[in-house]
């Protein structure tokens, strides 16, 4: 075989299956006025090789070319110079030294691989395209998150997916493909995340939603993927056997142990805190390890899970201090500056701290349950219940979903709607029985519709399991301060304290 090169510089017309235009017309004549085994360049391209290779081109002079309104100066390599050309260096690689450090993807490291339509209806592309351009936004938005780009991503859009070679090729650990298809007037979307290095399932789901509305479906399906992803990934990472554990090693189990899959726990939030304590010692200038601790040591508190409440907000207050001066827009020391607000009573100053949290991550399902219960807390007392709903829709599967239940419950009874207070304190009771607070609630609710039996097994719960005497005299309990405004304290008196006497708690011990 035997070739003929022409080269020119110029812009050009790129489809995806062709480039044309004049640059390309021009190298297209460059190549018919070259030898056989030679090359032919433009008088543009000449101008920036001529000082720079030891070739000796050969000057054409202006050429009259094919549908080329002027002449062609064309510059020439014939066949013979090309051949007495030395051969290039090629350089050989040293060999792979057996003692260097493997080098591996980053802990958590995704590539969303485009979103296949099976629907056979190809106006549903734009769909299957749409979200995974989404679920790759919102997952970029979690922290420590490396996501590979959309446009890297979609070379592999016709390929089988050959996992542990595409992991290799992104340098990253996971990757998460899908399918969508319309079945009437629902589409159903698959999801897998799958394992790079080992290539197996660590966590899968299916969602089948109504057509009417595809920017609320795709909005829904897209961050209940990123929330559940969250969520899994960072266990997964945490579950990794280390010999030598790093910052980041100590920063994954902290954040899996906040949010394990037995909820807000005593022993979760014992072994989060000290996680990051540990990261903290290992790089003491980070201000993300200081914003995930601040908001462990005040997320603890609010959850009356701590031994040291003050001591614990009076740290988490300084951390969070530190981070803001050193990066204003630190978006999870905002959401740890909101729970030491919360924690110590500023409602109002806290509920723009969580917004701006959420401004910044639009899917952050704590963020969006503890501002609605802020706002309970400030006195609106109906605007908990559709922040908890949210939170619920997005994570349907999260380990808070009892907190969330009961947070709508105590809404219901305190509006004196006890029917639906006692079905939502119930789902948080079942989801989570270790918690005391649902079975407060449900003691008070029973005993207002005349159940005196069980309003008493529960209200003996709550005492068994809050470690305290909250629940010895309304008295205690309205010390907690755990209603917040006088508005909620105004609306117990003739509901879930009133249920709570009838319950068998006096007024004073």
């Amino acid at each position: 075989m035997r070739f003929r090169i022409g080269i020119n510089l110029g812009d050009v017309i790129a489809e995806p299956e062709d480039i044309y235009g004049d640059g390309v017309n021009i190298a297209a004549r460059l190549e018919a006025m070259a030898e056989p085994n030679g090359i032919c360049i433009s008088h543009v391209v000449y101008e920036q090789v001529r000082d720079k290779l030891p070739f000796e081109f050969v000057d054409l002079g202006p050429r009259a070319a094919k549908n080329i309104a002027r002449p062609l100066h064309a510059f020439a390599l014939g066949a013979d110079t090309i051949a007495a050309l030395p051969p290039p260096v090629v350089a050989i690689p040293p060999p792979p030294n057996a003692d260097a450090p493997e080098v591996r993807a980053p802990r958590l490291s995704i590539v969303v691989l485009p979103f296949h339509n099976l629907g056979g209806n190809d106006t549903d592309d734009y769909l299957a395209e749409a979200i995974t351009d989404d679920i790759t936004t919102d997952l970029s938005r979690i922290p420590d998150m490396v996501v590979i780009s959309r446009t890297s991503a979609s070379v592999y859009r016709h390929e089988p997916a050959d996992v542990r070679r595409i992991g290799r090729e992104l340098n990253v650990r996971y990757l998460l493909e899908g399918s969508i298809r319309r079945l009437g007037k629902r589409v159903r979307v698959n999801a897998q995340l799958i394992d790079a290095e080992r290539d197996v399932h660590v966590w899968a789901e299916r969602f089948d939603h109504d057509t009417e509305d595809l920017f609320a479906l795709q909005d829904e399906v897209t961050s209940q993927i990123a929330v559940a992803l969250n969520l899994e990934l960072v266990e997964a990472e945490a579950a990794r056997p280390s010999d030598h554990p790093d910052a980041l090693d100590f920063i994954l189990r902290g954040r899996a142990a906040f949010y394990d899959a037995r909820g807000a726990t005593r022993d979760g939030m014992v072994q989060a805190v000290p996680h990051f304590e540990k990261a903290l010692l290992l790089d003491p200038s980070s201000t993300d390890t200081k914003a995930f601790l601040a908001a462990a040591l005040a997320g603890r508190v609010l959850e009356q899970l701590s031994e040291t409440a003050a001591d614990d907000i009076a740290r988490a207050e300084e951390l969070v201090e530190q981070v803001l001066a050193a990066s204003p827009r630190h978006t999870l020391a905002h959401f740890a500056k909101a729970q030491v607000l919360r924690a110590q009573g500023q409602y109002e100053a806290a509920i723009p701290e969580y917004e701006i949290a959420i401004a910044a991550n639009r899917n952050w399902v704590i963020a969006i349950a503890n501002l609605g219960m802020c706002r309970f807390l400030a006195g609106r007392i109906e605007e908990a219940v559709p922040a908890q709903e949210q939170a619920i829709r997005l994570s349907p599967r999260d380990p808070r979903l009892p907190n969330w239940y009961w947070r709508i419950g105590m809404v219901h009874l305190l509006q004196s709607r006890i029917d639906e207070a006692i079905v939502w304190l119930e789902r948080a009771r079942s989801s989570n029985p270790h918690l005391p607070g649902p079975h407060a609630w449900l003691a008070s609710a029973y005993a207002l519709v005349g159940n005196q039996n069980r309003a008493v097994e529960e209200l003996a719960e709550a005492r068994r399991l809050s470690g305290d005497r909250r629940y010895s005299s309304i008295a205690s309990f309205k010390k907690s301060r755990l209603l917040g405004s006088d508005n909620a304290c105004e609306l117990a008196e003739t509901t879930f304290f009133a249920g709570l006497r009838k319950a068998g708690v006096p007024d004073e011990e």
